[in-house]
């Protein structure tokens, strides 16, 4: 799979030398390029070529602040996705000392990319404006305005620097992501979603206090609250699990639990199946986990969900997965003693030891 990283190749470095131009004569192409392609070019990372481009733009482009914005958002509207990352980094780097000026430009711009990392240094340097500024965004005509709303304000955005405020009491983003959590965007729900599954990290009672007040308010807040609930889930954390009717777990039987191997190699798959009886109706979420072997030779656990249905009174259900070993970016597989383990609403029920040579 190409990396993400290749997003910013030559091919894009010359389109967007070729788009400056036509919209600054004055641009120095020459030396954008040669700024851009020195020697470790190869070796940088999405976000340090993302970089490395806004500052050949800053270099090159020989024109004040704020008319290099209005350059940038002649060019903006041909690049979308992880490739228009660099217009509002350039914002990021270089425009915190003119608020008006920026924020109208990020708002521009997350509407062909996204600007949800280049916010956060705005939201450290005066949260309260930029949290009233986003409380504006989310009421935006715009999908991607009011989403930049919810993303750019989130706790623990990946790739994003930190918002200290927002970290230790994101109480502070609720009246933005209230205005959201009906939102008829499932695009903006699900960041809604995905920012209070950050709480939930940090701030597992806020949290809590969230889901029991939102909890069956509409289908919207129903699916947002579930989704955020995720990682509580997954921890079987009785308060959540109860919330949404995941119990009676001691009248659940795994029965004729077992793999189709004792060992395998890394990069192959291991088969498992089993039955599960209930002795009541309930509702019936299944998980299992992985005890991964790290590098040094301790174990990790991982769980991973299998199923989230309801099953009636003395009915059987069978289940079979297969569960890939190989390789990934975010995942090296080490020989040893794993162990896999069925969790059903929340309790730990069966578990098998297998190698990995």
């Amino acid at each position: 799979m190409e990396l993400r990283k290749a997003v910013y190749n030559e091919e894009f470095i010359q389109n967007l030398k070729t788009d400056l131009l036509k919209a600054e004569p004055r641009f120095l192409a020459g030396d954008y390029q040669s700024i851009i392609l020195q020697p470790d070019w190869d070796q940088l990372e999405l976000m340090q070529r993302k970089r490395r481009i806004t500052e050949a733009i800053q270099a090159t482009l020989p024109t004040s602040y704020q008319d290099t914005l209005e350059i940038l958002k002649q060019v903006a509207p041909n690049y979308s996705g992880l490739a228009g990352l660099v217009f509002s980094d350039y914002v990021q780097v270089y425009g915190l000392e003119d608020w008006e000026a920026s924020i109208k430009a990020l708002e521009q711009f997350t509407q062909y990319s996204t600007a949800e990392f280049a916010v956060r240094p705005f939201f450290i340097k005066n949260p309260e404006r930029m949290i009233q500024q986003s409380k504006m965004w989310s009421q935006s005509e715009n999908e991607h305005v009011r989403r930049l709303a919810s993303e750019g304000s989130r706790p623990r955005l990946p790739w994003g620097i930190s918002i200290p405020a927002i970290k230790e009491n994101p109480a502070l983003i609720l009246p933005i992501l209230e205005s959201l959590k009906q939102d008829p965007s499932l695009y903006v729900r699900r960041s809604v979603a995905n920012s209070l599954n950050d709480v939930t990290k940090t701030h597992p009672t806020l949290f809590k206090d969230i889901a029991k007040e939102w909890v069956d308010e509409h289908s919207d807040t129903d699916w947002i609250i579930k989704h955020a609930s995720r990682s509580l889930l997954k921890k079987g954390d009785p308060d959540i699990l109860r919330l949404f009717g995941y119990e009676n777990s001691e009248k659940l039987h795994i029965q004729e639990f077992q793999c189709a191997a004792e060992s395998l190699r890394i990069g192959e798959v291991i088969h498992f199946s089993f039955r599960l009886h209930s002795d009541t109706k309930t509702k019936l979420r299944i998980d299992y986990a992985i005890d991964y072997v790290k590098a040094r030779g301790n174990r990790t656990r991982k769980v991973f969900k299998l199923s989230d249905t309801s099953i009636n009174k003395d009915e059987t259900k069978n289940y079979s997965r297969t569960h890939s070993f190989q390789d990934l970016s975010t995942r090296t597989h080490y020989p040893g003693v794993h162990q896999l383990t069925l969790i059903v609403n929340g309790e730990e029920k069966l578990s098998i030891e297998f190698d990995i040579i």
